[in-house]
């Protein structure tokens, strides 16, 4: 099912694809090996394997978005997450403290990263409307691209504030042409509504049986429903709650054949993954090319026979006992023992108990774990879900519940998540603001280590007054560094020193 994503990667034209998407190339009058974007996008192959590099940029080997980075970069500074003894790098124990700063490793990478991606995001977009091939498959292509970049603005956005919006590949070394400035809020975030809207108009699922432009090769592509879905979650963050509750009722309602698994674990399985509930996830697989998921080797325990984790992610105390005895995502999202692949013996998780001199469970993550490669957890084929069914249904309970108050309809969104919990729905009563605090703690324990924490974080701010959900949960978490600032990441120092636009337009308190 990783097929598309990584073909390209299996021939001479990953060669070609790095030098002319990448992000760090370094630009000369007269580069001695370089594809243009003009002599590369002449077929249909082309173009799919253009496409293809975008969605690379989700995933890659090394820290990629979803692919570790969001965790080391931004989940780490959360209240459920801190580094384990196997997370030895300055630059992430500093980050997870919030004594970061703009010359921060991690700061850099993700900016990085995320306008690699959009490069290639608008280089498909400008040059696949030009190559005689496929309708179709030609428009699929472009909306798959325009999907993509606004994901990648999404984050940008909510992570930067205002960033440079770049919508054409750059073509000339002018500095009129390569410097650019931040663009504001909100006209970024009216760019990636527009994309989204054209993303509707992608195939709805890749298996359905009437209409279809997708095969059962194209798992993991974006689609209709993924627009939607990404679209009630832009919504939800700019507080438009009528245009949120519109879209995700789309979602619910629509001709798409989303739903929960019965069980929670599926989720997260690779048995079950690209299923019923799985919107849109990054693509891992294991092959000797190690497109392994490497975030369930730095999940596991360090010293178990036969079974390679480093412990480089670790709970913060708290997130585990904020479970209740009967939610069965619990068992699911931690465990506190383990059996050892080389001897079969099952290994009890401990740590000292300073308050009674003996020991206590001490949690581990267990979301990113694949059963057929317990030896081996850097070939995890478990899939990082960007978008699921879960997301959605909460993102209609919280949007009903803050433009209406907890309606009938916010109730039976919120319960189906809860149900599947195996928790007790929600009864009528409950007054706007404690439904707001209920549906608060299931995202967190819905979503736990999966790169959503620190956005809800940032995203509560306006309706607590300033300054206080974030600041409040961090500092409860025993991460006292937590200020105002931290509601945005500062601008990269390296992006500054290039670029004379940016000088002077730090972001507040960096």
């Amino acid at each position: 099912m990783r097929k598309f994503s990584y073909q390209i990667q299996k021939s001479l034209l990953a060669a070609a694809l790095s030098a002319l998407l990448g992000g760090c190339v370094d630009l000369e009058e007269s580069p001695k090996s370089f594809v243009s974007s003009d002599q590369f996008f002449k077929t249909q192959a082309d173009a799919l394997a253009g496409v293809s590099a975008i969605y690379f940029r989700l995933n890659s080997s090394g820290q990629t978005p979803y692919h570790i980075l969001f965790s080391t970069g931004m989940d780490m500074m959360s209240d459920d997450v801190q580094p384990g003894p196997g997370a030895t790098n300055a630059d992430v124990r500093s980050q997870s403290v919030l004594s970061h700063s703009s010359t921060g490793q991690r700061v850099r990478e993700i900016w990085q990263q995320h306008y690699d991606a959009v490069n290639r995001a608008n280089i498909a977009i400008d040059k696949i409307p030009q190559i005689a091939m496929d309708e179709t498959l030609r428009s699929r292509l472009v909306l798959e691209a325009k999907f993509l970049r606004a994901l990648f603005y999404f984050n940008l956005v909510r992570l930067y504030g205002d960033v440079p919006l770049i919508l054409h590949e750059t073509t000339s070394l002018s500095p009129a042409d390569l410097y650019v400035e931040r663009t504001p809020v909100e006209q970024v975030y009216q760019q990636i509504i527009q994309d989204l809207k054209d993303a509707e108009g992608l195939p709805n699922e890749p298996f359905a049986k009437s209409g279809a432009k997708y095969s059962a090769g194209d798992a993991g592509r974006a689609t209709g429903g993924a627009a939607r879905s990404l679209l009630a979650k832009v919504y939800l963050t700019r507080y438009d709650y009528p245009n949120a509750i519109q879209k995700s009722k789309e979602v619910i309602d629509g001709p798409f054949g989303y739903g929960l698994f019965a069980d929670y674990a599926h989720a997260f399985l690779p048995a079950h993954k690209n299923g019923i509930e799985h919107i849109f996830s990054a693509q891992f697989e294991s092959n000797a090319d190690s497109h392994g998921n490497n975030q369930a080797m730095r999940e596991a325990p360090t010293g178990i026979p036969g079974l390679n984790g480093n412990f480089a992610e670790q709970p913060l105390p708290g997130i585990y006992e904020l479970y209740s005895a009967n939610d069965k995502r619990r068992d699911v999202s931690f465990i506190t023992s383990i059996v050892s692949p080389a001897n079969g013996q099952t290994y009890k998780l401990t740590v000292k108990d300073p308050a009674t001199g003996g020991t206590k469970p001490n949690p581990h993550f267990n979301k990113w774990w694949d059963p057929a490669q317990a030896g081996n957890l850097s070939q995890s084929a478990a899939n990082v879900s960007i978008l699921r069914f879960s997301d959605v249904l909460l993102i209609h309970a919280e949007a009903e519940n803050e433009q209406n108050g907890p309606t009938a309809a916010a109730y039976a969104s919120y319960n189906k998540v809860r149900r599947r919990a195996g928790l007790a729905d929600l009864t009528s009563g409950l007054s706007q603001a404690r439904f707001r605090d209920s549906l608060r703690v299931d995202r967190r324990l819905e979503f736990v280590f999966e790169y959503s924490r620190w956005f809800d974080l940032i995203r509560y701010k306006p309706l607590e007054g300033p300054d206080s959900y974030l600041i409040k949960s961090l500092h409860a978490a025993g991460k006292t560094n937590a200020q105002p600032k931290h509601y945005l990441f500062p601008i990269p120092q390296q992006e500054i020193d290039n670029n004379p636009k940016l000088q002077g337009k730090q972001n507040p308190g960096w």
